[in-house]
C-alpha cells in the first residue's frame, strides 16, 4: 500500500526554490495595481455623480414638458395665460440648468479631491 505522506517534497525542486520570489513578485504586483484601481474608482464615482446630475436635469425637462402640456390643455385659447406658463417653465428650466452648470464646474475639483484622498 502506498504511503499517504502529506509532507512529501515537491515534484519540481525549482518551483519550490522559487516560491519566495513568486510570492514577493505577486505582492509587488498587487501593490502596483491597487493605486490604479483606486484612481479608477475615483473616476467612476465622479462619472456616477455627473450621470446623476444629468438624470436630474432630464427629469426636470420632462416635468417642464408635462407642465407645458397642461398649460395647453387648460389655457389653450388664452395667449396671456400661455405666456405666463412659458415664463414660469422657462424660469424653472433655467434654475435647473444653472444647478447643472454649477455641478459640472465643481466636478474637476471634486475629482482632484477624490484622487488626492486615494493617494
Amino acid at each position: 500500500m502506498p504511503s499517504t505522506n502529506t509532507t512529501s517534497p515537491p515534484t519540481n525542486p525549482a518551483l519550490f526554490a522559487s516560491q519566495p520570489l513568486v510570492e514577493w513578485w505577486a505582492q509587488q504586483w498587487i501593490q502596483g495595481i491597487t493605486p490604479m484601481t483606486r484612481l479608477q474608482l475615483a473616476w467612476m464615482e465622479s462619472m456616477s455623480d455627473m450621470m446623476q446630475q444629468e438624470a436630474r436635469f432630464i427629469a426636470a425637462l420632462s416635468a417642464a414638458g408635462q407642465q407645458l402640456g397642461q398649460c395647453y390643455e387648460t389655457h389653450g385659447h388664452d395667449p396671456e395665460k400661455i405666456q405666463e406658463c412659458y415664463e414660469e417653465i422657462a424660469r424653472e428650466v433655467a434654475e435647473h440648468h444653472m444647478q447643472r452648470i454649477k455641478q459640472v464646474a465643481s466636478l474637476p475639483q471634486e475629482f482632484r479631491r477624490r484622487i488626492w484622498e486615494e493617494l
